[in-house]
């Protein structure tokens, strides 16, 4: 058995390739458009491991996919989190709970996909601003 990929569904195709390609780093592995079916199906891959990919789906047509916690999150390990997240908090993303211990962190998509970033290896030692920062929203 081989892991293939992970599916989610994006409202804004754009705004989602900003935060997964822009922010965290994927790269774009291949993309197959389907006009007739009304739907894009964009993967990417960690630079570390291509073939472990996630699938953004956009369909064309309006919908609500509604804020569902059945989903539960993505992870990716990440080379130094306190800069990952300095990154991600200058793109305007928010971080909803902040990396106090060196290790771990949460944000989330544009379509509010929670994502977990965990640091490769040993924790890094607390700093601010990530040290006094709140928890905020939910993920």
């Amino acid at each position: 058995m081989k892991y293939l990929h992970a599916m989610v569904r994006v409202s804004d195709l754009e705004a989602s390739l900003r935060f997964f390609r822009d922010g965290l780093g994927l790269v774009e592995t291949r993309r197959r458009d389907y006009p007739a079916g009304r739907f894009t199906l964009v993967y990417l891959g960690a630079p570390a491991n291509p073939e472990a990919e996630i699938e953004l789906t956009h369909n064309y047509d309006v919908e609500d996919y509604g804020g569902a916690r059945n989903f539960g999150h993505l992870a990716f390990e990440v080379d130094d989190i306190h800069a990952t997240c300095a990154h991600l908090q200058a793109m305007g993303i928010e971080i909803n709970r902040p990396p106090r211990d060196g290790r771990m962190a949460f944000v989330r998509s544009p379509d509010r996909i929670s994502i977990e970033l965990l640091q490769r290896g040993q924790a890094l030692p607390p700093q601010e601003p990530w040290l006094s920062m709140p928890n905020t929203g939910s993920w």
